[in-house]
């Protein structure tokens, strides 16, 4: 058979799935609160209908055969034999498992919207209880070596482990540590300013503009509100945002638009002409969240970024920031301080969120930790690390939206990414002539240039590792996030 007719049940499958996540992204910013059950089983109908094309007899027989096809140029061979792990994988589990799992989520999804409204722990924690169960049959039907966790990781970073995400963190963690513990001890920069009233329209306005500045193209893509910020495309023609606006906390608004702004660079430039297949698809998720983090915080937390914006947001909000110099400004939203949300913590202390995160869901999957004893958990972690008492479940264990989606093993892509965007921006700014001055004027165009070329490219045919090491010429080392930290923290604390 064709490689074209390859192509054409990729790009088929791509069809569902797609027509799958507008489902999804309709339950999460516009459905009617009586739409869920109905949606849930939607979601699930089409995931059944994916998992049946992508394992169908007839397409694995043309994948195999065109494994051993040498008229293919090297990226249709690439493509080929990337689908044929993708059918070897998918064939472990049936279309009722898939069905199952994909109900599960729709409604675990629900029970979280209500139970973080509510604060009320007890309404989320069933179906917590029945996607871990869903999860741990997961993990022996995927198979796995090593830890159980590493089945689920895979799915976020391929070819990724357990002990390299530890290996990561333990060098990392006291490094950073140190860096906090100086910080610390100095005075901190007021912030104050952003606890203010932001009128809720003159933000998102100003969000909007942000995000046009950066180079989002929203003739491909739209910007609404959820509960959890998040991206999330259906072809390089049409990748959706979302905000949080939160009219007594600026932060919220600016930081979720400029991440969620660089999830939507990244797949705005993804090669159009590749939909559905695995060259058309992003690298793996802490490549994704790279460029979100290099967007929010090497750019977007930047002096040079509001040297340029900030006479802007003045002129939107002079009542609140007239009277506020831009340094005391750039030092306000670089403030380092322990905090209980993790979507509005520093640069620094996030990290720290993260981690807190990969352990729970370590001792989830390793059994040693029910959904039942999990807030006490999250609770005593935060304390541990971050010194801080969790006043609500809707400010601690109910924050995040992941785990109602089912989505363990994802939450290490978060500070891997951070790592991946440090190392990225410095080389940016060796290959870039000017790149700050650029940025100071408004002008993000060449770095954006830089990353479709070096990184929105790059297909689901490579790896994060050989990503960064084509890039910047070595391995992922964490020694360039904590160079970057330390020049830029030392300055606003003086020491």
């Amino acid at each position: 058979m064709s490689y074209q007719a390859y192509k054409n049940h990729l790009k088929q499958l791509a069809d569902v799935n797609y027509a799958s996540a507008l489902l999804q992204w309709d339950q999460e910013v516009y459905m009617p609160e009586k739409g869920g059950s109905y949606r849930a089983s939607q979601i699930s109908t089409l995931s059944g209908i994916a998992h049946q094309l992508a394992t169908d007899p007839a397409f694995e027989k043309i994948v195999a055969d065109l494994a051993t096809d040498n008229s293919l140029s090297e990226q249709e061979k690439s493509n080929v034999l990337r689908t044929k792990r993708d059918i070897e994988k998918r064939k472990k589990f049936t279309r009722e498992f898939v069905e199952e799992m994909s109900h599960a989520v729709s409604e675990g999804f629900v029970a979280w919207q209500e139970a973080k409204q509510k604060n009320d722990y007890s309404i989320f924690q069933p179906k917590l209880e029945k996607l871990l169960e869903l999860k741990h049959r997961e993990v022996e039907i995927a198979g796995y070596e090593g830890h159980p966790y590493n089945a689920l990781l895979d799915d976020y970073e391929p070819g990724t482990t357990v002990d390299d995400v530890k290996k990561v963190f333990d060098d990392f963690k006291p490094k950073l540590k140190a860096l906090m513990d100086k910080i610390f001890a100095a005075t901190p920069p007021d912030d104050a300013l952003f606890y203010r009233h932001y009128d809720k329209d003159k933000q998102w306005a100003f969000g909007i503009d942000l995000l046009k500045q950066m180079g989002y193209d929203f003739s491909a893509g739209r910007q609404d509100v959820s509960a959890h910020p998040f991206t999330i495309s259906f072809g390089a023609g049409d990748v959706r945002v979302t905000t949080r606006v939160n009219e007594n906390d600026l932060a919220e608004m600016i930081w979720s638009c400029i991440h969620e702004g660089g999830h939507a660079l990244y797949e705005q430039g993804l090669p159009a002409a590749d939909y559905g297949l695995p060259s058309g698809e992003a690298v793996s998720l802490a490549i994704h969240e790279s460029q979100s983090r290099l967007w929010e915080n090497n750019v977007g937390r930047s002096l040079p970024f509001w040297q340029h914006n900030y006479a802007k947001l003045q002129s939107v909000f002079p009542e609140s920031l007239a009277a506020v110099g831009l340094h005391d400004f750039y030092k306000a939203f670089n403030r380092v301080q322990p905090s209980l949300v993790r979507t509005s913590a520093d640069e620094l202390t996030y990290h720290f969120h993260i981690i807190i995160r990969f352990e729970l869901e370590l001792e989830l999957i390793e059994g040693k930790l029910t959904a039942a004893n999990l807030p006490a958990a999250w609770n005593a972690k935060y304390k541990e690390y971050l010194g801080i008492d969790v006043p609500t479940d809707t400010q601690g264990v109910l924050q995040d939206v992941h785990w109602s989606h089912g989505s363990f093993g994802y939450f290490s892509t978060y500070s891997l990414g951070s790592l991946y965007a440090a190392q990225l921006f410095a080389q940016a700014q060796k290959e870039i002539p000017g790149l700050e001055d650029s940025i100071a004027a408004g002008n993000t165009a060449p770095l954006l240039l830089w990353l479709r070329e070096k990184v929105h490219t790059k297909g689901r045919n490579t790896t994060s590792r050989l990503v960064c090491e084509e890039v910047t010429g070595q391995p992922l080392n964490a020694d360039f996030f904590m160079a970057y930290a330390e020049k830029k923290y030392s300055g606003i604390y003086e020491f």
